[in-house]
């Protein structure tokens, strides 16, 4: 254990020194309030080498694993979580080919390889009404002669949209109805039809610059389809590896904004004074009690992403078991975000109310975790069957 900590304390000195947070803290008042992108945190974790942690040491990354990783992005999320959810999608993508890797299926080497060589790679997977999210699309996949495919839809959320030089899409190819094809792959910034919205004018995450991206007939290349399976719930190395690092990692970005909020919480009471008392509120008993229920409920939460990214790690099978653990993982963080910063604002009194407070910006960003796929609501018929539907 004590091995443990004393690597993830090299590791953010390596990747995320004190100094480096300092300045990333310092920027996300202004990218939220100038509703700007993080590009000079984006360029410093390039130039550090943050960028390629989980790519392995023989292509010239960091060599990084899920867990180092996941508890780095809970540092950087304490400091500024839209910067911290922006270059998640980045580090998902390098995520899955690795986690592949480890697996044997070495078809995602040349994510490594671009990665090494400074391509900024996005998540296109979302898409407007698509409830199966990874196992369906409404993206039409049009196949050509050539083994590639024109891709026409809308992609949302597809966050670092001013920097993504390559972003993971998918799309159905309905050509034969009754054997319909879910096709995965990676499309390039340059490629015809593709549009950035210029609209991004929202509630919180604002630096992430998570604008929507429409194809038109947009050419995605026979040599970088990834994987054709059909729709629908699939054992499917790729599938498995995008969801638990997608779940895992944007868990870890709440988590670290939860740690934020009770540091916020803890201070705003230290620095308020009560009248009615003749103390500081922190020695008031209700502002306490509130303050130590906070903590109580969020110390689960970085307890069970670290007994999922180890697992993960350590190829543990869980079989069928694995979805509910990677959800719960992260609905749990963004219900303990949301909790901490309502906890925050309430200890900080009046002057967190104001819009360029931190708690005020922390609370909105942490409202975000109410649209990561699956919602709450979504997830509850997995845990009900997993306990009532026979085999």
């Amino acid at each position: 254990m004590a091995d443990r900590e004393q690597r993830h304390a090299q590791l953010a000195e390596r990747y995320l020194p004190d100094e480096l947070i300092a300045r990333v803290r310092g920027r996300a008042a202004v990218y939220d309030r100038e509703n700007r992108f993080c590009a000079e945190d984006l360029a410093e974790f390039r130039e550090r080498g943050y960028l390629t942690a989980f790519v392995p040491e023989r292509f010239g990354g960091g060599g990084l694993t899920l867990h180092e990783v996941s508890r780095l992005q809970q540092r950087l999320a304490a400091a500024a979580p839209a910067t911290a959810l922006a270059v998640n999608m980045h580090l998902l993508c390098t995520g899955v080919a690795r986690a592949m890797c480890e697996r044997g299926d070495h078809s995602l080497t040349s994510v490594f390889e671009e990665a090494v060589a400074g391509e900024i790679f996005a998540f296109g997977i979302s898409e407007p009404g698509n409830d199966w999210v990874l196992q369906g699309s409404t993206t039409v996949a049009e196949p050509q002669a050539n083994g590639g495919y024109l891709l026409s839809g809308t992609k949302i959320f597809t966050s670092l949209s001013p920097a993504w030089t390559r972003l993971i899409v998918h799309g159905l190819d309905a050509s034969e109805a009754e054997r319909p094809e879910l096709v995965f792959g990676f499309v390039e910034r340059d490629a015809p039809g593709i549009t950035v919205s210029g609209h991004w004018n929202v509630l919180g995450m604002r630096a992430s610059e998570s604008r929507a991206t429409a194809l038109d007939r947009t050419p995605l290349r026979a040599e970088r389809v990834v994987r054709r399976i059909p729709p629908g719930p699939q054992p499917d190395l790729l599938v498995f590896s995008i969801a638990a690092n997608f779940q895992l990692l944007v868990g870890s970005v709440y988590a670290g904004a939860a740690r934020r909020a009770l540091e916020l919480a803890a201070a705003g009471l230290r620095a308020r004074s009560s009248s009615r008392h003749g103390t500081s509120f922190a020695e008031v008993p209700e502002m306490r009690a509130r303050l130590a229920d906070a903590h109580r409920e969020f110390l689960s939460v970085p307890a069970q992403l670290d007994a999922c990214t180890r697992d993960f790690d350590e190829l543990v099978d869980h079989g069928a078991g694995w979805p509910l653990r990677l959800i719960a993982a992260r609905i749990a963080a963004g219900d303990a975000a949301r909790r901490t910063a309502e906890t925050a604002l309430a200890c900080a009194g009046g002057r967190g109310f104001d819009a360029d407070s931190e708690v005020s910006r922390l609370l909105r960003d942490v409202t975000a975790g109410l649209f990561h796929p699956p919602g709450a609501d979504a997830a509850r018929p997995l845990f009900a069957a997993a306990l009532l539907d026979e085999d």
